[in-house]
């Protein structure tokens, strides 16, 4: 019988939840949370969960999970890319187990389907998106085109539909001539019926905030992530190298 995977959740809302997508998409994992408390979109928002990442991943370390992800892309990279990178190093400094971000599953994936240059979709207003911009550039992401719902509250983006993410990046796809794939940024937007219209529609990888985070969860644990129906990275997904 294969191992059960435990892995530990840093999430931004109040109480310790999982995000619904997680079980949804590996219901043999054991996901355990801890929540930091992201208080609106903005950095001022997201300030006092910066400061409980950390607290947050040491008390996931004293649970004995396997790996830990810190959910929240603009939570982990509103600082910059240098304090992201701060971040991680930290993070394992601290835990001594494999970490990541949403910030770094997003890189990754993009990584995984060969998207350098890409048509951005967010919940986030201009001074988030400035940041985000500012992360991709450093990963040499080339953004081409950028839409956005232009959100403050934490509780927005779960509001979307399908429907407004799919036209919304629809939006920038159109205005991003020669995008090598789309980027939907936001762990709050319910993006996992999304990627395989917006793939068939436009004949380009999808990766978003939500699923990648997951996806590269499986991938600390030494799985490939592997599944049907999500989209490219996931269909084409292969186990990590050693």
């Amino acid at each position: 019988m294969a191992k059960q995977h435990t892995i530990g959740l840093v999430v931004p809302f109040a109480k310790d939840e999982v995000p619904f997508e997680g079980p949804i998409m590996y219901p043999g994992v054991r996901f355990i949370p801890r929540g930091t408390g992201v208080r609106a979109l903005t950095p001022e928002g997201y300030e006092p969960a910066w400061n409980a990442i950390l607290p947050a991943a040491e008390y996931l370390a004293a649970q004995g999970v396997d790996a830990i992800m810190v959910i929240g892309t603009s939570l982990t990279f509103y600082r910059g890319p240098q304090a992201h990178e701060w971040l991680l190093k930290e993070l394992r400094n601290r835990t001594g187990l494999p970490v990541s971000t949403m910030s770094q599953a997003i890189i990754d994936g993009l990584r995984e389907v060969g998207a350098k240059r890409v048509a951005v979709a967010t919940a986030y207003s201009d001074v988030v998106n400035r940041r985000l911009r500012e992360l991709l550039t450093a990963a040499e992401l080339e953004v081409l085109a950028l839409e956005c719902f232009d959100l403050l509250e934490f509780g927005g983006p779960s509001k979307k539909s399908e429907a407004d993410i799919i036209a919304l990046s629809g939006g920038a796809v159109e205005h991003a001539d020669g995008a090598q794939g789309i980027l939907i940024s936001c762990g709050g937007l319910r993006t996992l019926g999304v990627a395989k219209p917006l793939e068939v529609r436009h004949g380009i990888p999808v990766v978003s905030s939500a699923t990648a985070a997951f996806w590269a969860a499986m991938r600390l644990v030494g799985e490939s992530g592997r599944l049907e129906g999500y989209g490219r990275l996931f269909e084409e997904a292969r186990a990590p190298a050693h």
